[in-house]
């Protein structure tokens, strides 16, 4: 992980394999830190430098210095067919063959210069930093300079975990380094004292008055479209006609992907693996209530949300493609015209291969909202009244500035400069709160800052560097700063008074201080980018993890800020974009889990939908104090306590909650009477033995309506677990039982349930079984009853009648609910029978029943999509 000593990792095994090091690097920022970290070693042996001629012992240069082409070279390759040459060489040269055309031969005489100088230089140590770097532009390059270095020794340092590539990305790391080494994971640092402990926390915005306007209007149009799109008379073979064939009746042209019509329909489970997207789509409509439930289909917490944009793609490109495209009828062809032009509202277009992407105007405007700007300032106004003089703020955005213009449709909705660094930082200069703060602005091409800051930072340097002046140059609110030095020399000394606290908050790119860029004092991090990709999220978040000398119990705050509406099919853009940047990116939760995926922002986050924006302002609230709440982050995190650095799949259960007697009882109200009145009792000079006798029956009576309303209803959820802990256990799947199911209630009522003490695989295991025994019903092999005694009556006096009637012997009226037998538990029959088993010992008395007789066929008709507890589910990946 960034911040853990991947730097000093490098460089400790290049001195003991000895001779010449020389390491690649992707900024020039990095390139200097190389260099200061060589100097740390004692005693230094050789020195560090950054010259091309290898004169040093250790040589750090960037891999542009490599990777220059030479503009006059025939057929010389441009920078896209650089990087599309490195994207395809993984492909080609797993089989020892190269990608296309040599590219050394194409460099520039400094180029080729360096690659005779390293040739010569004998064997050596080449150490690739931030190597993930390499499967996106430069690695074609390097591995052809690998191949003519066949002594080197090459080592690949990078926070991108393995199994995040490509497989073709994959087979360019084993050509170039062999099999990845594993570290430990980032939660294993901070809990053993390397790294800072830090809280994830999101600031939800909508788009300003103006932003929402222009959506608005986008939205109508796609409105429009989607009426007319579920009308019978829209085409000649009508939408919801052919997604009930397609999904539902799977008859004719409900075939395989791209099948011919009459083809035999696929069964539902090939459907999802084959077209995943598309099986989403159907489901999120059956859930809006606009198809039927396909036969074998299961709603998951996935598909219980209205179908986004991209779900009506997906569904359209199969109506358009298996359907319409196919027919010659003048109604179906006018269908064809109509998709076409309303696709451009949601960011797609029609063409002859289908459906494809495009620019969003409205995903750009929810990325780039001013709104998002405004919140930043917001953020770190909160965090400075918390921390005052040792807050270390960074801002990181995609650019500096906007580089291409506007489109004509956008020019009155988006600043030009929205979403960049500079007009991020003239927010900040210009709010008194965040002003006094002396935000700089820091990029690969420019310094700035307001201009008091500016005047006194350029005095600043002035007296640390001396024969360096810098001219300031008013542009708006703030200034830039301009001389004789470029990033190589700004970037340290802009470090530097940043640290000294000189300077309290930090505007810069991604590109530049989004990662291997070193400043131990940062506290706090908000990501106004867009960057969704696992080694970008590890870097981002990384910058805040160093620990901090002059602060112990440092504890860093991760702040994501999204705009999302609900206004727009696309209007959950943004927020799916916060969604992919926590997806596999474990953090502490507010209960003290460590988990991956936005529940560790906040366990109410769906990982598919954002939340309402009328409580998008209490989300807030709450992130703010959770941000002033340093010390309990540190707590989270448990600091100090042992681990076994391992996955395990979690499932969150949240039941239906039902007014019983029993729930009014637990809330202070008694049972059979109104709340604070006492109990009536008979005169105390009437207590002879009838009346007593009465008295005892009344009591009795009271006793069994309370058994009764207790004993009602659904068993406890975690009766469910361990029914499949121990069936897990006995068919040899588990080493543990239920003896191993840990179970947890959140303040809203939602179980949090895993089974501990087992391997990742065997968690996913359980928490896949559980979330089909307690999910709805869809076409299981086989059904299990659950017997529950029938809620008591709520007038008083039949629920008396009926605690009567039992004291009497008459059992209570039950009530037969059927559960999915869990696939895992289906076949053989062996598995059937010790589930069953250990269904009768925690759950109810109850036999399997096939679903391919005749009783299960009656059951599947009528039970099919009902929920046996009413319940919602969520898996989620926790860590131990």
């Amino acid at each position: 992980p960034p911040g853990a000593g991947k730097t000093l990792v490098g460089l400790e095994a290049a001195r003991r394999r000895g001779g010449r090091v020389v390491v690649f690097v992707p900024t020039t920022a990095i390139q200097g830190q190389w260099v200061r970290a060589w100097q740390q070693f004692t005693p230094q042996r050789v020195t560090a430098g950054t010259d091309r001629d290898l004169r040093h012992g250790v040589t750090v240069l960037t891999y542009q210095s490599l990777a220059v082409f030479d503009a006059d070279a025939s057929e010389a390759p441009d920078g896209a067919e650089v990087s599309k040459a490195s994207k395809a060489s993984g492909a080609s040269d797993t089989n020892g063959g190269g990608a296309g055309r040599p590219l050394l031969g194409f460099l520039h005489a400094n180029g080729r210069a360096l690659i005779q100088a390293l040739r010569s230089a004998g064997p050596m140590t080449v150490v690739l930093d931030e190597c993930h770097h390499l499967l996106e532009t430069w690695g074609q390059v390097v591995a052809e300079l690998l191949d003519e270095l066949p002594a080197a020794d090459v080592i690949g340092l990078t926070a991108t975990p393995p199994d995040s590539l490509t497989s073709v990305q994959a087979a360019l790391v084993e050509r170039l380094f062999g099999a990845p080494v594993r570290g430990a994971g980032l939660p294993a640092v901070v809990r053993a004292g390397y790294l800072a402990p830090f809280a994830e926390l999101a600031f939800l915005t909508v788009p300003t008055p103006v932003e929402a306007e222009y959506i608005r209007a986008e939205a109508e149009r796609f409105a429009e479209f989607r009426v007319d799109l579920l009308d019978p008379g829209f085409a000649a073979s009508p939408f919801l006609n052919w997604c009930d064939a397609r999904f539902v009746t799977r008859a004719d042209t409900a075939g395989a992907i791209g099948a011919a019509a009459g083809t035999v329909a696929v069964s539902w489970s090939q459907l999802e693996r084959e077209a995943r997207s598309l099986a989403r789509a159907a489901l999120r409509l059956h859930h809006d209530g606009l198809l039927g439930l396909p036969a074998g289909a299961r709603l998951r917490e996935e598909h219980r949300t209205s179908p986004t944009a991209e779900d009506w793609v997906a569904l359209l490109d199969d109506y358009v493609t298996g359907c319409l495209g196919r027919s010659a009828d003048p109604g179906d062809q006018a269908a064809v015209a109509a998709i076409r032009a309303a696709l451009p509202s949601i960011g797609y277009r029609l063409t002859r291969r289908g459906i494809r992407a495009t620019q969003s105007p409205v995903d750009r405007v929810l990325a780039r909202s001013d709104a998002k700007t405004d919140a930043a300032v917001e953020i770190v106004a909160a965090e400075a009244a918390e921390l005052g003089e040792r807050l270390r703020a960074l801002i990181l955005c995609d650019f500096e500035s906007a580089s291409a213009t506007l489109p004509a449709r956008l020019v009155d909705v988006l600043d030009a400069q929205a979403g960049g660094a500079w007009l991020t930082l003239g927010k900040l200069a210009a709010d008194p709160r965040t002003a006094a703060l002396d935000p700089l602005m820091v990029t690969g091409r420019t310094v700035a800052a307001g201009a008091e800051t500016a005047a006194a930072f350029a005095a600043w340097v002035s007296r640390r560097t001396s024969g360096l002046e810098l001219e300031l140059a008013a542009d708006g609110p703030v200034a830039r700063m301009t001389g004789a030095w470029s990033s190589r020399d700004w970037v340290p000394l802009v470090t530097e008074y940043f640290q000294s606290g000189l300077c309290r908050v930090l505007v810069g790119t991604r590109a530049l201080l989004g990662e291997g860029w070193d400043a131990h004092t940062v506290n706090a991090v908000v990501d106004l980018t867009s960057a969704t990709t696992a080694g970008a999220v590890v870097q981002l978040r990384g910058r805040g993890l160093r620990l901090d000398p002059g602060w112990p119990d440092k504890t860093s705050n991760n702040w994501t800020v999204v705009c999302a509406t609900d206004a727009h099919p696309k209007g959950a853009a943004d927020w799916n974009r916060f969604v992919r940047k926590h997806e596999g990116y474990l953090a502490a939760t507010d209960a003290g889990d460590i988990v991956s995926g936005v529940g560790h922002v906040d366990p109410s986050f769906s990982a598919y939908t954002p939340p309402a924006a009328d409580g998008f302002a209490a989300v807030n609230a709450t992130m703010l104090i959770r941000a002033g709440e340093r010390d309990r982050t540190r707590e989270r995190w448990s600091i100090g306590r042992p681990y076994t650095d391992e996955l395990v799949h979690t499932i969150r259960i949240r039941a239906a909650r039902r007014a019983t007697p029993a729930a009014d009882r637990v809330a202070g109200r008694a049972v059979g009477r109104p709340a604070g009145r006492p109990l009536p009792l008979p005169a105390r000079s009437g207590l002879d033995v009838t009346n007593l006798r009465r008295l005892t029956l009344w009591f009795a009576i009271n006793r069994a309506v309370r058994l009764l309303a207790d004993g009602a209803g659904p068993p406890p959820v975690s009766t469910f677990a361990y029914t499949v802990a121990d069936a897990m256990r006995d068919c040899g799947l588990s080493a543990v039982g239920a003896d191993g199911v840990r179970s947890a209630v959140e303040p809203d009522g939602t179980y949090r349930i895993e089974l501990a003490g087992v391997s990742t695989e065997t968690s996913l295991k359980f928490t896949r079984a559980l979330d089909e025994l307690v999910s709805p019903i869809d076409e299981p092999r086989w059904f299990i009853p659950r017997y529950e005694v029938a809620l008591p009556p709520d007038e008083p006096r039949a629920r008396r009648a009926a605690a009567r009637a039992w004291l009497r012997g008459r059992s209570p009226a039950n009530v037969v609910v059927y559960h999915p037998v869990p696939a895992l538990f289906a076949r053989p029959a062996r598995r059937l029978d010790i589930f069953a088993g250990h269904w009768r010992r925690w759950i109810s008395p109850g036999t399997p029943i096939a679903t391919a007789t005749a009783q299960g066929e009656g059951v599947l008709v009528t039970h099919r999509g009902l929920s046996p507890l009413d319940a919602t589910t969520a898996l989620r990946v926790a860590w131990h």
